[in-house]
């Protein structure tokens, strides 16, 4: 499996209590998951265990919108992050008094990339139907995963390399400073398209997608082996092994 390097700087800080919210006192990282997606957010907070503590846009639903139209997975992933910590340090409040505090943003950006497409769906991953129409936003996962079928159907399975990519951005919130540049942690997970969907499980490409060294989808395969091998699971045990880096910096000075 071919991983790549994550850029990561920065120390953690204590959280942002917002006006009104009873301080959380438990050694939780308290993230808001820039994110829509139920799926995407419960294979997040798998991944990253009981030491974090999640939120999603659904749990604010003024948040502003953040057009993704970067050329790249991390400029999607900086934008999001980047947009919603200024919102949120600006407010110095939750609209719901539950949510207690928030130390970080963690945004996503993630997708396929088949060879023989020279790289594509790649940013356009979740939308790759709407690219023939005149839809916008994101369409649904039989389409895209039929668009790809009969792109590749041509295409004997020696050559239908692929591999999904994630980059993730971490942004502090700190109401009392200006937002910083996010720290970024990618994740690459090497394998091949099939002819056919198989499985019931996972969401996306994941029937389509098998990893290198297995026989199974994905969707086959489920969650738990999933959430070991995944890009986003290599780029989350990157951001886990920083913070916990930076928070034994910090008590050790």
């Amino acid at each position: 499996m071919r991983l790549c390097a994550g850029k990561d700087s920065a120390v953690v800080r204590a959280p942002v209590a917002f006006e009104g919210a009873p301080v959380y006192r438990a050694r939780v990282t308290t993230l808001l998951v820039a994110t829509r997606n139920t799926h995407k957010a419960g294979e997040i907070r798998a991944i990253l265990g009981g030491q974090f503590r999640l939120f999603t846009l659904n749990d604010f639903p003024n948040a502003p919108a953040v057009v993704e139209d970067a050329a790249t997975f991390a400029g999607n992933a900086t934008k999001k992050a980047v947009k919603l910590a200024g919102w949120i340090s600006s407010k110095h409040r939750t609209p719901n008094t539950e949510h207690r505090t928030l130390n970080f943003i963690l945004a996503d950006d993630s997708g396929l990339e088949v060879d023989a497409l020279d790289g594509a769906p790649g940013v356009h991953s979740a939308r790759f139907a709407a690219l023939d129409s005149a839809k916008s936003g994101n369409t649904p996962d039989v389409e895209n995963n039929a668009k790809l079928l009969r792109l590749l159907k041509d295409v004997p399975l020696e050559k239908r390399t692929a591999r999904f990519h994630c980059v993730i951005a971490l942004v502090e919130i700190n109401p009392q400073s200006a937002i910083r540049n996010p720290q970024l942690f990618d994740g690459v997970c090497e394998g091949r398209i099939l002819f056919t969907p198989r499985g019931q499980n996972g969401f996306g490409y994941d029937p389509l997608f098998v990893p290198a060294g297995f026989e199974q989808t994905f969707a086959e395969l489920g969650d738990d082996v999933k959430n070991r091998l995944s890009h986003r699971a290599q780029a989350l045990a990157k951001l886990k092994r920083r913070l916990a880096a930076a928070a034994a910096d910090k008590r050790e000075g």
